[in-house]
């Protein structure tokens, strides 16, 4: 995936808009951090922050070393040889003398002392028995991990989306859009309104649910798959996209900030892309999610 680079006062502030603009959590992204402030006199902070990030990748299993098994299988089958090698070692009798009898007292005393001796010749061997190993990973898992790409993800959701809206009684279709690893299910039909809910707050949780059916069970983390219904989100972005562009000449004629209302991730990467090229006008996020919003001010305040 792709860098991006953003600033701040502080390493905090530039991480949240770099969460911003790829419109992920902060335990999806990794970060680097190529800047720190400075500490200047009187306390005074010099410079910015300067951090980068990206949607983090699929990570590799790990692999166990070849060399390390074979050392432990040479040392079990040595340990087998030694117990086998012990067991067949010819047993050495004293001489009996001819005519001789034992004595009741001696027969008894001879019974005892063969009952101990095999009973510590059993001892070592039940001590190495083989201890019981843990399975290890199929090789299946791993390759059926790899074989993971973006349509096979894609057809996933569109055919969770198609079961949901059946499920829903109502009538639609559903199909995918690829661009890369950028996957967009778009659901048409009509009166699909209780699918989106208010303000896109039900499409956000039907899209969360098509990542874990679709990316989730499948192991993909590489990929980023978007849920749109009825064209509700490219009707949003035309309309976030004009109120940004209102609220950005009001912040330009009174020189004061404006705080908007909290909105999602998604939402706050529209305003901040809307308004990256309005000279001007610097725009940033406050708060936590998902109480969040965007602040529209000076770019000189």
């Amino acid at each position: 995936m792709e860098w991006v680079e953003t600033t701040g006062k502080t390493i905090a502030e530039a991480k949240e808009k770099a969460l911003d603009q790829l419109g992920v959590l902060e335990e999806d992204a990794d970060f680097d951090v190529l800047e720190e402030p400075k500490q200047g006199l009187f306390g005074r902070v010099r410079g910015e922050a300067r951090v980068r990030a990206r949607v983090r990748p699929t990570q590799a299993r790990q692999k166990v070393d070849r060399r390390d098994r074979k050392r432990s299988e040479k040392a079990a089958a040595t340990g087998d040889d030694a117990v086998a090698t012990a067991d067949r070692a010819p047993r050495q009798r004293a001489p009996k003398a001819a005519g001789a009898k034992k004595s009741p007292a001696k027969a008894a005393a001879a019974g005892s002392a063969v009952t101990a001796t095999k009973e510590r010749t059993d001892a070592p061997r039940a001590a190495r028995a083989p201890k019981p190993t843990t399975p290890k990973p199929s090789q299946d898992s791993e390759t059926k991990e790899q074989l993971v790409d973006p349509r096979q993800v894609g057809e996933e959701a569109v055919r969770f989306m198609t079961e949901l809206v059946t499920a829903f009684g109502l009538s639609g279709t559903a199909e995918l859009v690829e661009d890369g690893d950028d996957l967009e299910v778009r659901v048409h039909g009509q009166e699909l309104g209780l699918l989106v809910g208010p303000r896109g707050t039900t499409l956000q949780a039907v899209q969360d649910l098509a990542r874990v059916a679709s990316q989730r069970r499948l192991g993909d983390h590489d990929t980023r798959l978007r849920i749109d219904v009825g064209g509700y989100r490219e009707r949003r972005r035309v309309a976030l996209g004009a109120f940004a562009a209102q609220m950005a000449d009001e912040v330009k004629s009174s020189g004061v900030a404006r705080v908007l209302e909290p909105m999602s991730s998604a939402d706050r990467k529209v305003i901040h892309d809307s308004l990256s090229e309005t000279e001007g006008i610097a725009t940033r996020s406050e708060g936590d999610d998902p109480y969040r919003r965007v602040i529209i001010a000076p770019a000189n305040g």
